[in-house]
């Protein structure tokens, strides 16, 4: 007695879409794993080897680094990337474990919602944070803050 598998790439698993989601898919999560590498060890140099080390870290230096043009587009890059990348990954966890259509959809839904408010929130602070707001007393601004 034989038991017979079906082939992986039977008529009952193919779309009938020319864009294969899955393929892309797999092809992000190894480009983006590549350049986080990058993104997440610049990010750690800078921030823990760079300079003074971990003593060095608090508001005036977050403060300082996202004033600038550079540091504002790599901590976006680093986010965009790092939140899709995880995203992508549990949707692929989701497919894997979750049988049930409804729940599936459910859980990918919630995972869309999530990433996408998330990356609204955090593309927000990195664009409008401002560590010298005006009307603000001198003594409780960072050093690096003019006087108003």
């Amino acid at each position: 007695m034989t038991a017979t598998i079906e082939s992986p790439r039977s008529s009952r698993t193919q779309q009938h879409s020319r864009f294969n989601f899955e393929k892309w898919g797999w092809i992000y999560m190894r480009a983006s794993g590549v350049v986080l590498i990058v993104l997440i060890f610049g990010h750690l140099f800078v921030n823990l080897v760079a300079g003074a080390g971990v003593k060095a870290i608090d508001f005036g230096f977050v403060g300082g680094k996202l004033s600038q043009p550079f540091w504002q587009i790599w901590d976006t890059l680093l986010l965009w990337l790092a939140l899709i990348h995880g995203a992508n990954g549990m949707r692929t966890i989701v497919n894997d474990y979750a049988a049930n259509p409804l729940v599936r959809r459910i859980f990918k839904g919630a995972l869309l919602a999530s990433a996408l408010l998330l990356i609204l929130l955090g593309t927000l602070v990195i664009y409008t944070f401002d560590p010298c707001p005006a009307g603000s007393p001198a003594e409780l601004l960072p050093s690096f803050c003019a006087a108003k």
